[in-house]
């Protein structure tokens, strides 16, 4: 009966459904890639493929004319007179002839400029003349690779991707991905969206749910700024002429009569955040036709990404004399140790209803949802709502990733698969083993005895070791996550061994409900935040004698649940035991000899090797916790809600906890702390970043060194993690520590370039100018403040991590200063 229904279903589209296709070709019948093409004075339109095929959706009147637009050339209208469906119309566009005859030269002035400046005045008024709308979108979306290598250090890099859906030849090259949705929008400017995903596909993928949305398709010139993580400088911006040279290339009459100024984009200072290319505006109405610009990887901040392209195109409707965008394509290129990637973006705007105003509550905190079987559309529903036709390329790839899909998915094959890599050879011991179980998403992890990262060194365990085992298990129907680890820590210069296990479960990919369960024994850091790492601790004490990693043991038992409890809110609460014990120094082991002794491991007494910072005791604690992010906006998929941040507002983190039951009452104290987190971009000035946190301890007068609130400072000189919103640079790790109120300031600023970009010399290194302030107040002590300067984005070619920075420490008076470099892991 299914059967019948979907052939009887498949009938009726055919039937009703009319097509008008075809080829765009250039005079040298070379195909013309998104070419406009569109219903004349209505907004029904698609765009050609790669190869220059279009199909156009319409079943209206038999007398039509249709407009195929694409910069460079003569806007062609085509009257047809359609005898039956689908149509087949086969167009071939003649070069534009361009000519300056028609602009008044003004001796001395640059004729690009006054259009410039006209197009800047009658920005706002174009913008608000499409500012509220409904459309139909259209979104498709490729990316390929190409010389992917067998192995990355050792490690099967071209295996793992053809096992997880790549369609790659021999020579590690094909598509890795592609997908298309149909939506609905609601559009708002400048930036209110709610859209509805109708259908969704991917290639190889049953659930299908695309990431391709029309979230990130908003870039609109009239604005000052275009988001590309950097915020690039429009060649219409109220400062366009700061950063740009504008040529009038040359002018020529649209099928309208409307005259077109072509004008080419020249970036005054290369490193900046600028367009390159050709930005089209009309005359009179200096509204936009057309822009078609090239973006620079490095003036991106993004040095893998060599280059991308974007272009639009703009349609005019005689009716209410509107120039609306209906085409807009991404292309992008990108490459990194030999191995090259690149993207297309197809986005197709079409049925535009402008309105004068939308219902309250048209646009909440939900801005994407799916409807119900969007992921399920057969072929033949894509066969009459895919307004791009897929190139044979594409076509090819649905075709061997949806027939090897159910292939790959099944028990049988995936088992055979499993039963490859779950191998085990003599030589997991050391390095490691996992066990899949692949069909039912389960996974079982030895770490192994000589991991990177799993030997570090201190000075109270002397060498140790790190190994454990873990199990995970995920459901990607309703998002459900699994795990069960243990770890087991050796410290050779103590003789002991310490074990500790984790249970954790997420229920759901939605509210993100979870519960947690741990215990056994650890051995941790005064500081909960750990503000040291193994791996600089090691390299501090046996090269340096620094031994800055102050410890002690806990055995514990601690039970957590948290959720999202309405959007925006996340709650959790956490109850546990804790017993401390104090620990001594167990080696004075170097690889560097030296005359500088060990520190002892009291962090508030450095010579002292006999008596402890508190003696061994145990205590309950309970907290609760909060984050609320204001504004918060989501997308709802069947699988899981995404958050999307919203820089308009802060994030707050609001605690509350209680320490009872001790061993000693004096253990006992209740502690309440707030922090605030905002970062904003300030249009093309930088990233500014702020962390404000305060806490206040009652009935804490004598309670343990160990529950103080600590600082994250540095002695290292390093930093590995890019916390600069949440540690100090020269700060000693336990000097500020306090019982009572703390008031703790972050600011940090990367300029992104913007001053930089400006210098003659200097701007060739691409390097970010970025600058902070760090301040602690705790009661009985003077401020801590520490000012910074220094640069960001340093490397050399495409491998740009490392930071540096000049930092001035003041605590009553001035205390010290030096460099700290950073490395963005």
């Amino acid at each position: 009966m299914k059967k019948i229904y979907t052939f009887v279903f498949a009938l009726f589209s055919f039937i009703t459904f009319g097509q008008i296709k075809g080829t765009v070709t250039d005079s040298n019948n070379e195909p013309l890639a998104f070419v406009s093409i569109y219903i004349e004075n209505t907004y029904i339109g698609t765009t050609t493929n790669e190869n220059g095929k279009y199909e156009l959706n319409y079943s209206g009147e038999k007398n039509v004319n249709i407009i195929y637009q694409y910069l460079g050339y003569k806007t062609q209208k085509n009257s047809l007179n359609i005898d039956k469906y689908p149509f087949t119309n086969d167009v071939k566009l003649i070069e534009e002839n361009y000519n300056l005859t028609e602009v008044i030269l003004t001796e001395g002035e640059n004729p690009a400029n006054e259009v410039i400046r006209n197009a800047i005045k009658s920005k706002k008024i174009n913008s608000a003349k499409t500012d509220k709308f409904e459309a139909d979108f259209y979104s498709r979306g490729i990316f390929r690779v190409k010389d992917i290598p067998k192995k990355i250090m050792g490690m099967k890099v071209r295996e793992e991707m053809i096992d997880s859906g790549a369609d790659l030849d021999s020579t590690g090259s094909g598509i890795i991905y592609l997908s298309e949705t149909v939506s609905k929008i609601k559009v708002e400017k400048p930036n209110k969206l709610k859209e509805e995903i109708i259908a969704s596909k991917v290639a190889g993928e049953d659930n299908g749910f695309s990431y391709n949305t029309a979230l990130n398709t908003n870039y609109d010139f009239y604005e000052n700024y275009i988001d590309f993580d950097v915020n690039m400088v429009s060649p219409i911006a109220d400062n366009a002429f700061n950063y740009y040279k504008f040529t009038l290339e040359s002018t020529f009459y649209d099928d309208n009569n409307n005259l077109i100024n072509k004008i080419q984009v020249t970036p005054k200072r290369d490193k900046e955040p600028v367009f390159e290319g050709y930005i089209y505006i009309v005359e009179d109405s200096w509204a936009i036709y057309g822009v078609d610009l090239d973006i620079k990887g490095y003036r991106m901040q993004q040095p893998i990404l060599e280059t991308m392209k974007l272009t639009q195109n703009f349609s005019f409707n005689k009716t209410n004399k509107l120039w609306v965008k209906n085409v807009q394509a991404l292309d992008f290129l990108a490459g990194i140790f030999g191995v090259k990637f690149s993207g297309k973006f197809t986005h197709v705007f079409s049925n535009y209803n402008f309105k004068d105003a939308f219902e309250a509550k048209t646009f909440g905190r939900e801005i994407v949802s799916f409807a119900e079987n969007a992921n399920k559309k057969e072929d033949s529903y894509w066969n009459t709502k895919r307004l791009v036709p897929l190139s044979e390329e594409e076509e090819n790839n649905y075709i061997r990733k949806d027939s090897i899909s159910t292939l790959r998915n099944s028990q049988k094959y995936l088992d055979s698969v499993d039963a490859k890599t779950n191998k085990f050879k003599i030589l997991d011991i050391l390095t490691g083993y996992t066990y899949k179980n692949s069909f039912k998403k389960s996974r079982f992890n030895y770490d192994g005895l000589a991991n990177i990262g799993s030997i570090s060194f201190n000075t109270v365990q002397g060498y140790n070791l790190d190994s454990g085992f873990s199990y995970t298990k995920y459901n990607e129907e309703n998002g459900k996550y699994t795990s069960i680890n243990s770890t087991f820590n050796y410290g050779f210069a103590e003789d002991r061994l310490r074990v500790n296990g984790r249970f954790y479960h997420r229920f759901n990919a939605q509210n993100y409900a979870n519960i947690s369960v741990a215990g056994g024994s650890s051995i941790n850091q005064f500081n909960a935040s750990e503000p040291i790492s193994k791996l600089l601790n090691s390299v501090s004490t046996l090269f340096f004698t620094n031994n800055f990693m102050k410890l002690y043991n806990k055995e514990f038992v601690e039970a957590m649940y948290g959720q999202e409890t309405i959007n925006g809110l996340y709650i959790s609460g956490k109850i546990g035991y804790e017993n401390r014990k104090p620990l001594f120094n167990n080696t004075d082991y170097t690889l560097i000899k030296s005359d500088d002794m060990y520190s002892s491991n009291d962090p508030l007494q450095p010579n002292n090797f006999t008596s402890t910072p508190f003696v061994e005791h145990h205590l309950y604690k309970a907290s609760v916790g909060a984050r609320i992010r204001f504004g918060q906006k989501y997308i709802t998929r069947p699988d899981r809600k995404i958050t999307v941040s919203n820089d308009d507002y802060p994030v707050i983190y609001l605690g509350y906890q209680k320490a009872f039951a001790g061993s000693d009452k004096n253990y006992n104290f209740d502690l309440v702390t707030a922090t605030v987190d905002f970062d904003k971009k300030l249009g093309n000035k930088g990233d500014f970043g702020i962390r404000l946190k305060a806490g206040k301890f009652f009935n804490a007068e004598n309670i343990s060194f160990v529950d103080y609130k600590h600082f994250n400072g540095n002695q290292t000189h390093v930093v590995l993690d890019g916390s600069y919103l949440n540690s100090f640079g020269l700060l000693p790790y336990y000097s500020n520590s306090t019982n009572d109120a703390y008031f703790e300031t972050h600011i940090d600023h990367n300029f992104k370039g913007y001053i930089m970009n400006k210098i003659p010399l200097l701007n060739k290194l691409q390097w970010n100018l970025v600058g902070g302030f760090h301040q602690i107040n705790v009661p009985k002590l003077k401020p801590y403040q520490e000012f910074s300067v220094g640069f960001d984005n340093i490397g050399i070619g495409k491998l740009r991590i490392f930071r540096v920075g000049y930092v001035r420490a003041y605590q009553n008076g001035f205390q010290g200063d030096g460099f700290v470099f950073g490395i963005k892991m």
